[in-house]
């Protein structure tokens, strides 16, 4: 998850937005006291979301409590009261998600950025197998996906054979939260559109990074090196999984954070993509 899901904060009502902040803060803390405090600048949007979406189909609804953040004494934060076990897991799932990030950038990046990658690859590594330790599953699911990552760009396969790996590594995680298994189709659906939706957005904001180093871009290839028509032929695209994402979503009970979740969801993802789509298009 590369940080496009987050809340239309335009469309947010305060109350709202102030509970997003807490889930954030709250994920922010638990990752920092569970691995260090440097890997808080991995914290994303895309990982808050799903720690939202955990916590908004649970049956339990936690309340807040106000703090200091221990990292700036002079800030005060919210924080949500429970979900220790949300936390964890997405805290999990970002540092693994990170750490195969971080080996893709070596495998295609730049020499600037493989050198960097390569530098940092030690650190991640500690982290990468705690979090193996304590979620071996989301280990295996996210090796999976670089994995096969890899042997589609490194064919030069299509548009669709590249966006799977993504789709099926949130298929499999949000799949896993479905409570029984007449609602989890919903969830496997929802889960695997969103992640086509993630790649498709990582791979238009790329093509610029992808055609000065010269890495390949199934867009770029697609488009048979015509970047002019990229903005139209994704919008298509992303807009299919939208609407794919979406009507899953309806079929999922919210509990809890619904505002917030229905925000992302029904107006986020939208308003992400029309941002980072047409202001690649003005340029």
């Amino acid at each position: 998850m590369f940080g496009f899901v987050r809340v239309h904060k335009d469309e947010l009502r305060i109350k709202d937005y102030e509970a997003y902040k807490a889930v954030y803060c709250s994920l922010c803390r638990k990752l920092k006291k569970e691995y260090s405090f440097l890997s808080g600048f991995l914290l994303n949007y895309d990982c808050t979301f799903f720690a939202l979406m955990c916590l908004g189909t649970s049956q339990e609804c936690f309340g807040f409590h106000k703090g200091r953040c221990r990292y700036n004494p002079l800030k005060s934060c919210k924080y949500c009261k429970g979900g220790e076990e949300v936390f964890s897991k997405t805290a999990a799932l970002l540092i693994l998600m990170s750490y195969y990030k971080l080996l893709d950038n070596i495998h295609d990046g730049g020499f600037l950025k493989k050198l960097g990658c390569t530098l940092l690859r030690p650190l991640f590594s500690v982290w990468k197998n705690k979090a193996s330790k304590l979620y071996p599953e989301y280990r295996d699911a996210c090796e999976k996906m670089f994995i096969s990552q890899l042997e589609y760009e490194d064919k030069k396969a299509t548009v669709d054979e590249c966006s799977e790996p993504t789709a099926i590594l949130l298929k499999t995680v949000f799949a896993a939260e479905a409570e029984n298994d007449k609602i989890r189709p919903a969830y496997e659906q929802f889960g695997y559109h969103l992640g086509k939706w993630v790649y498709l957005m990582d791979a238009v904001c790329d093509i610029d990074d992808d055609v000065k180093h010269n890495s390949f871009n199934p867009i770029y290839e697609k488009l048979h090196k015509d970047k002019s028509q990229s903005t139209d032929y994704c919008n298509e695209l992303l807009s299919q999984s939208l609407f794919l994402l979406t009507s899953a979503y309806r079929l999922i009970e919210i509990n809890c954070f619904k505002s917030v979740i229905d925000n992302i969801v029904l107006l986020g993802l939208a308003n992400k993509q029309q941002e980072v789509l047409f202001s690649r298009k003005e340029k």
